[in-house]
């Protein structure tokens, strides 16, 4: 008997271990390589502003600034990542982000380091990221084949979530001992250790269709945008991803500062409670598959986005002493929803759009979701500036708490589960048929893989 396999999760039968998907070996170097990497991530997103506030003497204002800069959004990198093979291109974002980022220590003891050169470093490294965000996420499903990807995508959640635990607080430990800019080293190591994990892959991509390499870029652009715009589950997505992370880089923009200067802690306090939102997202990645099964993918997103965004108003009620608990306990909450949903929303486009498509579906989806931190960390950094600290992490948190009522008003508050496959003739058929006819017959020949 023939058993259909749903890529989500392998259901035929085979039997497995504890370890999972962490058996194959192609996706456990990507795995230990994003960890490392994930851990300098999570180490430069506390020492960037730290530098800036006690090296630099930056206000709000300056602080946002350098936060908008490293989510700098790139629009055609979508079509040009579906043009290129994906690892030698992360490989290469690696080196680049590492070399910029050496470059900030290198500054600091010729005693020449200034806030444009921060920003620039930030510009470079939120480009290699942009760049190989989007090329990292069309590569997972090459890895594991197009099975188990919850399982691979909560796996990779969970162990990002973990190093983002160890990385604020190692962050403020090290800023607290040998000053903010020697954290920047840390991460420039990480950034090697994880282009040497991707060089040792063995997993060979499949060629790209002829047609789709031979088309103009502008056209797969359009493409991209046409698909995410019309669908009725990937067009409301984006648009609570837009939403919120508009308001989480407005409060994260200036919860540092408003740690050190309103509340009065010291780095390594600062680190330490930064790590509450990590500690969120592990418990969230550990929970996302036995939930969504339990509840299914659509109420189960639905129900974590209700019940986690409120507490992010926990947050500017902070101050000195045992209310320290209330920024801790606002921000491992609201890591919980983002780290469920970030699991179920990548699981479910990557087996619901086209391999030759999801490239471009997913910088379309990047580039609309990241315009708007750079709009959140202005803001918030702006607002900081203008009617203080608090008064800035009230305003941004209250705009946090009700963003998930954009997915509860799309159709999947009516569903238990997220579809599994694209069906371009009920949702928009006739109009691709009518502006493009090879993509229609591509959709719809794929739906069914």
């Amino acid at each position: 008997m023939m058993h259909r396999v749903d890529p989500m999760n392998d259901t035929e039968g085979r039997p497995r271990t504890g370890w999972g998907v962490l058996t194959q070996r192609d996706f456990r170097l990507l795995w230990v390589g994003e960890s490392v990497s994930g851990l300098g991530n999570s180490v430069t997103v506390v020492a960037l502003p730290l530098i800036a506030v006690e090296v630099l003497d930056a206000d709000s204002t300056a602080v946002g600034l350098l936060a908008a800069a490293v989510w700098l959004p790139w629009l055609p990198v979508g079509a040009w990542v579906d043009r290129m093979r994906k690892r030698p291109l992360m490989i290469a974002c690696d080196l680049v982000a590492g070399a910029a980022l050496l470059s900030v220590p290198a500054a600091a003891w010729l005693d020449a380091l200034t806030l444009q050169h921060l920003v620039v470093v930030a510009l470079t490294c939120g480009t290699a990221a942009v760049c190989f965000n989007t090329a990292y996420h069309s590569y997972i499903p090459v890895v594991l084949d197009g099975r188990n990807l919850l399982e691979g995508n909560a796996k990779l959640q969970g162990s990002e979530a973990a190093v983002q635990v160890a990385g604020p607080g190692a962050a403020g430990l090290l800023a607290q001992a040998f000053g903010a800019v020697a954290g920047l080293l840390a991460d420039a190591v990480t950034f090697l250790i994880s282009a040497v994990c991707l060089q040792r892959m063995r997993v060979v991509e499949p060629d790209h269709t002829p047609g789709a390499e031979r088309a103009p870029l502008r056209r797969q652009i359009v493409e991209g945008l046409r698909v995410v715009g019309r669908d009725p589950y990937l067009r409301p997505m984006v648009t609570w991803g837009a939403a919120i992370n508009m308001a989480l880089m407005g409060y994260q923009a200036v919860q540092v500062v408003f740690l050190v200067r309103t509340v009065g802690l010291n780095p390594a306090t600062v680190g330490l409670l930064l790590t509450s939102g990590s500690a969120g997202g592990i418990v969230g990645a550990l929970l996302a598959n036995g939930f969504s099964r339990r509840f299914g993918t659509a109420r189960g997103l639905l129900l974590r986005q209700a019940a986690t965004a409120p507490f992010a108003l926990l947050m500017p009620l902070t101050t000195a002493g045992p209310e320290l608990l209330l920024f801790a306990t606002g921000g491992f909450f609201v890591g919980i929803g983002i780290s469920v949903a970030n699991i179920v929303v990548g699981s479910f486009r990557q087996t619901y759009c086209p391999p030759h498509l999801l490239g471009r579906v997913v910088a379309t989806t990047m580039m609309i979701n990241h315009s708007t931190i750079p709009v959140g960390s202005l803001l918030g950094g702006v607002l900081g500036d203008a009617v203080g600290y608090r008064p800035a992490m009230w305003i941004m948190t209250g705009l946090v708490a009700p963003c998930w009522l954009i997915l509860a008003m799309s159709p999947m508050r009516r569903e238990r589960d997220l579809p599994r496959t694209y069906e371009p003739e009920r949702i928009c058929g006739t109009f691709l048929t009518k502006t493009s006819p090879s993509l229609s017959a591509k959709w719809a020949g794929s739906s069914g893989e």
